[in-house]
């Protein structure tokens, strides 16, 4: 049972992406292909100068990162990242001891591995670290688009590891859009699925519905998510 749980949370995992912030390039590979073997999508940091642009360009879910960095250490990056996300940060050290330990909690690291380490291990962590922030064990199934994963088992939405609680009319304009994206979803169908809530839905209040759900998504940073396709519908690109 225990391992069939953690298959689960694997094929969840496949929506998920982890940016591997490590300078050896053979450890970065393992790493980088024992976690997507799990389906997990890894991308591996080139550029050590620039490492928050990375992150806020690639919008992964996790980072695993290492302490001892050219330029800037570990500890610096996820001071930074901790500004503008709260997006899970595991730490990857030879340095294990007590001082780097306590350091890596205060900067905000979800968790810490000693080097060396075997990869089961580093499976199990991430898999925890991602249950927790993400909510695994109430889900369904997800929806992911540019970093947002639409939680279809509590209609919640999380986009750097804020969650928002949608309404139920958020939801279904959300999901209808969500699921057919790339293509645009006519207002008829966005209606035909607000009817079935409670209200009655005409194209005022879809127009009203789709500005709510746009403040709300802005809140959270993404700002033109959704775009209206005049006399069409609306479209997530």
């Amino acid at each position: 049972m225990e391992m069939a749980s953690e298959m689960i949370s694997a094929k969840e995992g496949r929506r998920y992406r982890i940016l591997i912030v490590e300078d050896d390039p053979i450890i970065a590979d393992a790493v980088g292909r024992h976690v997507g073997s799990w389906g997990y999508e890894t991308k591996v940091q080139e550029d050590f100068q620039n490492i928050l642009a990375g992150f806020l360009e690639w919008e992964p879910q996790l980072v695993l990162m290492d302490i001892s960095l050219p330029f800037y250490d570990g500890f610096y990056w996820c001071g930074k990242i901790r500004e503008v996300s709260k997006v899970p940060v595991i730490f990857l050290s030879s340095a294990s001891d007590q001082m780097n330990i306590v350091m890596a909690v205060n900067m905000g690291a979800d968790d810490f591995i000693a080097k060396p380490f075997d990869l089961q291990v580093l499976t199990a962590k991430i898999q925890a670290v991602m249950r927790r922030a993400y909510d695994f064990g109430s889900m369904g199934q997800c929806i992911e688009h540019r970093g947002a994963v639409l939680n279809t088992g509590d209609t919640s939405l999380t986009y750097h590891g804020q969650r928002v609680e949608l309404t139920k009319n958020d939801y279904r304009i959300l999901q209808a859009l969500m699921e057919n994206k790339g293509r645009v979803v006519s207002r008829d169908t966005l209606m035909t699925r607000l009817w079935e809530t409670d209200s009655f839905i005409d194209e005022n209040t879809l127009t009203v519905n789709v500005a709510r759900l746009r403040r709300k998504l802005s809140a959270l940073g993404l700002t033109d998510f959704i775009h209206t396709r005049k006399g069409m519908g609306y479209i997530i690109a």
